[in-house]
């Protein structure tokens, strides 16, 4: 299971120039990654792979992603009792580090129902059956979530901003729902392989202050540096 350099499996990648993208939200181009149908069919086939031989199947942006979140949660000192949801949990791999992690008032939540299956069934395995995976759909979940201290995405964004269908304006509703289900001062950790630090900061501009930027692998072409992802801290404000 471990990684040992960081996965952007699935990414476009966020290298174009920082200058040209400043204070843009320009959209790429769209593709089967955001699609329901997509990660149904990928967590089925983990589901069942996890049945039959105990693997718990990717880990999206690789194990690092994880730790660089955890170091972070550590140095702002998350308190172990903060309400912290996983949007988009995929097989529940960063819940399982969280709990592991000492924090126990987790919750995650995907709109795919093998993903919450799989999930369910890899903390289980772990003997964390007290860790709810809810069946949820984050654009539409009008009051079903709130009063969470840690929002906690490593890629959902992405794969919202790639569907084919409505991607204005699925981007428009998550940030709103982001904004309904964080409490006020709430803190949001945002992993992304598809944005640059700069389109980021325009898409959470409104209701959001800007925290800090986790240091994330750089690269050189051309003469440039770039990241091949971004990870971002936002705090919720009125």
């Amino acid at each position: 299971m471990e990684v040992a350099t960081e996965s952007t499996h699935g990414c476009g990648g966020n290298n174009s120039d920082p200058e040209e993208d400043r204070g843009a939200d320009a959209d790429f181009g769209t593709s089967k990654l955001g699609t329901k149908e997509y990660w149904e069919d990928a967590y089925q086939q983990e589901l069942e792979t996890f049945k039959e031989i105990g693997d718990v199947g990717e880990i999206w942006f690789g194990e690092e992603s994880m730790r660089r979140v955890l170091r972070w949660m550590d140095t702002a000192k998350i308190p172990e009792n903060a309400a912290i949801l996983d949007i988009g949990t995929g097989n529940g791999a960063f819940l399982v580090e969280l709990a592991q992690h000492g924090y126990r008032n987790l919750t995650g939540i995907d709109y795919s129902p093998a993903s919450v299956e799989l999930a369910r069934n890899i903390l289980q395995a772990e003997d964390l059956k007290d860790v709810p995976v809810k069946e949820v759909d984050f654009l539409n979940c009008q009051g079903e979530l709130k009063d969470f201290d840690v929002c906690i995405d490593k890629g959902t964004f992405d794969a919202i901003s790639l569907n084919p269908d409505k991607t204005k304006e699925g981007k428009k509703l998550y940030v709103q729902a982001l904004k309904d289900v964080l409490k006020d001062e709430g803190l949001f950790a945002i992993t992304s392989c598809n944005w640059t630090k700069e389109q980021l900061l325009d898409r959470f501009s409104e209701g959001f202050e800007f925290v800090q930027e986790l240091p994330t692998p750089k690269f050189q072409f051309g003469g440039k540096t770039g990241n091949s992802v971004t990870a971002l801290i936002f705090k919720r404000v009125q």
